[in-house]
């Protein structure tokens, strides 16, 4: 599956500007960095991709859009899945992406 072209120009509408951006194709979507560090993708599973803070990731989870991101049979914390029927309203969208380049930003540089 591609990613979601609209979304990922929704999100660039909200990225850009951001000192440090880059945009890259990664985990089959493309993804939005930070100095380097990844801080959201729209996935090519569909929805979001989202980095945050690990220790946020059991809070989180208790939102219903929101699902630890799963790799090789792994759940992992500081990476989740934000469903795409909960991004339709731009605020949702908006918060979920400047929490990720938050965390993002106070990474070190790559």
């Amino acid at each position: 599956m591609a990613y979601d072209e609209d979304l990922a120009n929704s999100i660039r509408e909200i990225v850009q500007g951001e000192p440090g951006l880059t945009e890259k194709r990664m985990f089959g979507g493309l993804a939005f960095l930070i100095n380097g560090n990844m801080a959201v993708s729209a996935s090519g599973q569909g929805g979001m991709l989202l980095r945050v803070d690990p220790a946020d990731t059991p809070t989180l989870i208790g939102r219903p859009e929101a699902s630890r991101f799963e790799m090789r049979g792994r759940e992992m914390d500081g990476w989740l899945r934000i469903d795409a029927t909960e991004l339709a309203a731009k605020r949702q969208l908006e918060s979920w992406v400047a929490r990720g380049v938050r965390y993002a930003r106070s990474l070190p540089a790559k």
